[in-house]
């Protein structure tokens, strides 16, 4: 990056201005769960850069201020596709897909939305260089997975733009992965529904309710009535193969939840029980009606066109999910709550996320690597005209793939360099983070 070095006085005031921007009003609303947020950001530097998506888009504008819109790789349609927006190594696990598949793919997509496919590699590739410092790995060692990845993804874009055919990309099963990703899909096989239930349910009078304790918060009548009206305008969203049982979405309970998740302190979450596919009670399903966050990448896209295709947040997270994960959630849609909208989903008992702590060898952190550029490249390639949604009507990999032609040798040196540049900076913008922070420097704590 050429983005001007400041002083750690002046950064750090930067730093404060763009974390008030992203979370002044939530943290305002809760400083409780803005305390645990940052504490838990500041276990690492890594965990740092996790929670600050916001720094990292400011200073992606920093860094092109000046210069003629666009950047390496990027032109009209490449610059307008759908992107994850908080692609980092740790943003990879397991699903149950709608076909009854164990997947392997990207996850979580709070911070999806429309711009330059480039923005994602950046940050997939500096979150690289964390791990890798975070793990002794030399400079060179990180150089050789930062360019691992990038040829990974390159390799797959074009094999999905020139139509190989699907058994030649196939996603990441129980079939088809191997080394770390392999085991985190056989751990969640031995999970089970049975078992989530147990972990947020008891069993009175022969039907199954939401268990006291635990992050459950029992709700008064008026917020209770509320939540079902909401739940009921989510039911509209659902396609219409979702509601071939209509008593599958017979609510038997409905609880509040606090502390879910580093990126969600402040928003209100709610967990709703439900009848399931069968009357047996070992099939019911838990669902979460959760406020949707304004994306940190939104703030830095101006195209009207985008802004004014969502409804409003939960809307947009959806439609971004079912764009950019194949064979989505069933459960998946949105709804609306106290005039704020809702992300609503399952809450899985099959998730299981990319676990770095025992990945550790050089060769299979390669590996893994390398099978994350394939995963971002078929991301990339299923939100397209394909997808049913019409603010990307091309074929993005055909994009992608020919925005790389015109410059093949230069894609894995951009990221290498961002990522060495960038990695350096989250360190350091972390040790001040932590001493604003320890030293009581962080306005409303």
């Amino acid at each position: 990056m050429s983005v001007p070095q400041l002083d750690d006085e002046h950064r750090g005031e930067e730093i404060l201005a763009v974390l008030d921007t992203a979370f002044g009003e939530l943290l305002a609303a809760d400083p409780a769960a803005f305390r645990v947020k940052f504490r838990k950001m500041a276990a690492s530097a890594f965990a740092f850069y996790r929670g600050t998506a916001c720094l990292f888009y400011h200073d992606l504008d920093a860094e092109n201020a000046g210069r003629t819109p666009g950047g390496p790789y990027l032109d009209e349609r490449t610059s307008r596709v759908w992107i994850h927006g908080d692609l980092h190594a740790e943003n990879f696990g397991t699903y149950m897909d709608s076909n009854g598949r164990l997947v392997f793919n990207v996850n979580d997509f709070d911070e999806a939305y429309v711009g330059p496919f480039t923005w994602d590699l950046k940050r997939f590739a500096a979150s690289v260089a964390l791990i890798g410092y975070a793990k002794a790995l030399s400079d060179e060692q990180i150089t050789e997975l930062v360019r691992i990845y990038a040829g990974a993804y390159r390799e797959r874009i074009h094999a999905l733009a020139t139509g190989a055919k699907s058994d030649e990309v196939p996603p990441f099963t129980l079939d088809t992965a191997q080394g770390p990703l392999l085991d985190a899909l056989r751990d969640a096989r031995s999970l089970t529904r049975f078992g989530l239930l147990d972990s947020m349910t008891v069993i009175r009078d022969f039907e199954r309710r939401f268990a006291a304790g635990g992050g459950a918060v029992e709700l008064d009548a008026a917020t209770r009535y509320k939540v079902l009206a909401a739940f009921d305008g989510y039911l509209e969203t659902l396609p219409d193969a979702s509601l071939a049982r209509p008593d599958s979405y017979r609510v038997k309970d409905v609880v509040g939840r606090r502390g879910i998740g580093i990126g969600s302190a402040g928003l209100p979450s709610y967990n709703i029980l439900l009848e399931g596919h069968s009357d047996a009670l070992e099939n019911d399903v838990v669902i979460y009606i959760k406020q949707a966050q304004t994306p940190a990448v939104s703030r830095h896209i101006t195209d009207r066109a985008v802004r004014d295709y969502f409804r409003h947040e939960g809307h947009r997270t959806v439609i971004s999910q079912r764009a950019l994960q194949a064979h989505a959630d069933p459960w998946l849609g949105w709804t609306e709550l106290d005039g704020a909208g809702q992300l609503v989903a399952e809450v899985s008992p099959y998730a299981v996320d990319l676990d770095w702590s025992d990945i550790d060898d050089p060769e299979e952190i390669a590996q893994v690597v390398a099978d994350l550029g394939r995963a971002t490249a078929a991301m990339h390639a299923a939100a397209d005209d394909t997808s049913g949604e019409s603010l990307v009507p091309f074929s993005t990999e055909r994009a992608i793939d020919a925005a790389i032609a015109a410059d093949e040798e230069g894609l894995a040196p951009l990221l290498v360099d961002f990522a060495h540049d960038y990695g350096a900076r989250a360190r350091r913008d972390h040790q001040i983070f932590l001493d604003l922070f320890r030293n009581g420097g962080i306005p409303g704590l």
